[in-house]
């Protein structure tokens, strides 16, 4: 199940995609008024039982709409689904509340046909309403949301036009090759969100304040609890529309629990406590989890380097606050790509992800086999070059240590990240320790993921950060992040017009690359993305680790891969007997 199109701030440095469904189901289930099921592959199982998992701080917010990171959008993701879904383990793009789609020959009009008799977990039907309400939300300015950076061709939204009660037309300003890609935004349901949208209240409306029930979504669970810093608790949807290979109709799984922790290391310890039935296991804790199988009845998987990135950050906004001096050294690509010398990435492949990990230099992952380009600029760590370049570009080391810009100014900034990622908390240590050598003075300021979110996209009160992003197979889904105007575009997001020469050929890529479809030609107009962003450095990125997951023997149906993470398909996961 996909949960959205754009890329998403990342909570910890690899995400385990849940896909996870009211009440418990007879042992075979019919299905009336459902003609249309989409078969999911995999062994015949057991219905019943609980799945125990945790999560890493609460959510900011319930509404799919508004959720821009992957703590609000792991648990809304058992809820909301769309009219497309990724194969988690070929990376193609599936049929989901749609049952077909056809394209034109021009390539500009797609037209979906929904499944027959789907309904919301509240009983409703789901029809072409839905969706036209969805796209309509998602395009109101008054709604900020990083779908509409997206979902626009040649700076143009698409549009969405009702044919009849099961089928919508999408229409585009010129062809767009990613469509099938990013037209898989959540639905949401008309019935219950267009008052609220009418009255001007959208915003205000599904959040943590909102008893679980009144969340209305297609998923395979509803959410029935919520406990601020405790748990989730999410049961079977007794209307999910897919079934297994034998018609039986899924999830298998009749409840999930979702406990709240603090950080990671209390994941940990509510896993090898048996209170938890997978865990993300970190790099620097495969050898250890991986001895430890047999005593724990635990299979740890291995998916590969990871589609997600960590990366420093400078701010370079110049409505944050910032002193003029401190928003010109970081608006200085010298100053960047000294910084970018002066990260010892080996150092944190050793030291944070115990090998388990390789260098990063550029936005895309070699994960993603088809978009990757391995020929972009890359930053050996080198204190004495870095040392070189900030020279160059008029900073200078006095007598007594201290780096100083050319106007006096001593170089000292705070670096912010979330504590309750160990890991990137290291990261950030690593590449403070280093900047020392240089002479800056560096304070590392750990703080609470929510906190700095809100920094991030509203505030803009911030230095330096270390942070993540998930990963995908099409570039596209990360213009929110490189075009100018997106709203993950975090060194200054929501620009007017592009601030930089630079920005602008971003810009200009995404927008050619956007609508061609000829995927060659893509594929050239986003190594050259990735090449500008190497030599700019706005991200100054560390190191991908493999991707890894501890599951419980139990469990039937596991296939752990790095794009779909270890329940891309819950809905056939089971309990053994």
């Amino acid at each position: 199940m996909r949960m959205r199109a754009a890329a998403l701030i990342c909570l910890l440095g690899a995400v385990l995609l849940l896909t996870p469904q009211l009440g418990a189901a007879p042992p075979h289930p019919s299905l009336p008024g459902l003609p249309d099921p989409k078969v999911m592959v995999g062994e015949i199982g057991q219905y019943g039982g609980t799945f125990l998992d945790s999560q890493v701080s609460d959510p900011r917010t319930f509404n799919p709409v508004l959720a821009q990171e992957t703590t609000s959008t792991g648990p809304l993701g058992y809820l909301f689904e769309g009219l497309v879904e990724d194969n988690g383990q070929t990376t193609e793009t599936e049929p989901a509340l749609a049952e077909s789609w056809t394209t034109s020959k021009d390539g500009r009009t797609w037209t979906f046909v929904l499944r027959q008799g789907l309904r919301w977990n509240d009983g409703q039907p789901v029809t072409a309403d839905d969706v036209l309400f969805t796209f309509q939300v998602v395009y109101d300015p008054r709604i900020p949301n990083s779908e509409s950076d997206v979902l626009r061709v040649a700076g143009k939204p698409i549009q969405v036009a009702k044919v009849d009660a099961r089928t919508v037309r999408f229409t585009t300003a010129e062809p767009f090759g990613p469509f099938l890609r990013v037209i898989g935004v959540p639905i949401i349901p008309r019935h219950k969100l267009e008052a609220a949208y009418n009255a001007g209240r959208f915003n205000q409306t599904w959040g943590l304040n909102t008893p679980p029930r009144e969340l209305v979504g297609t998923g395979p669970y509803a959410m029935t609890e919520y406990k601020n810093a405790q748990r989730m608790v999410f049961v079977r949807n007794p209307h999910y529309w897919k079934v297994d290979t034998a018609g039986h109709r899924l999830p298998y799984i009749d409840r999930v629990v979702l406990t709240i922790v603090p950080d990671q290391d209390a994941h940990r310890l509510l896993f090898q406590a048996g209170q938890t039935d997978s865990y993300g296991v970190r790099p620097r804790e495969y050898a250890e989890f991986k001895r430890g199988e047999k005593a724990g009845n635990y299979t740890v998987y291995d998916g590969g380097p990871s589609f997600g990135s960590q990366f420093l950050v400078f701010n370079q906004n110049p409505h944050s606050g910032l002193p003029a001096y401190k928003l010109k050294w970081f608006q200085t690509q010298k100053f960047r790509q000294a910084v970018a010398y002066a990260v010892d990435r080996q150092a944190i492949i050793n030291q944070v992800f115990a090998g388990h990990a390789i260098p990063e230099y550029g936005p895309e992952s070699p994960a993603d086999k088809f978009f990757y380009n391995p020929r972009v600029m890359q930053y050996p760590y080198d204190l004495d070059k870095a040392a070189r370049v900030l020279a160059e570009a008029g900073f200078k080391k006095g007598a007594d240590g201290v780096l100083r810009d050319a106007d006096g100014h001593p170089v000292q900034f705070v670096i912010s990240t979330n504590s309750d990622n160990k890991d990137r908390v290291a990261i950030a240590n690593i590449i403070r320790q280093d900047l020392t050598k240089l002479g800056m003075q560096v304070t590392l300021a750990p703080e609470s993921f929510n906190t700095l979110v809100n920094k991030l996209v509203e505030s803009f009160r911030w230095e330096a950060m270390v942070l993540g992003l998930t990963g995908g197979v099409d570039p596209h889904n990360g213009q929110n992040v490189w075009k100018s105007s997106g709203s993950l575009h975090m060194w200054y997001p929501k620009q007017p017009k592009p601030a930089t020469p630079w920005e602008a050929q971003i810009d200009r890529y995404f927008n050619l690359a956007a609508t061609t479809v000829d995927q060659n030609r893509r594929r050239a107009y986003y190594n050259q993305y990735q090449e500008i962003v190497a030599e700019q450095v706005p991200l100054i990125y560390t190191a991908i680790p493999n991707a890894y997951v501890a599951v419980r023997n139990k469990f039937g149906n596991i296939k752990f891969t790095a794009f779909g993470g270890a329940f891309w398909n819950f809905p056939v996961v089971f309990i053994k007997r």
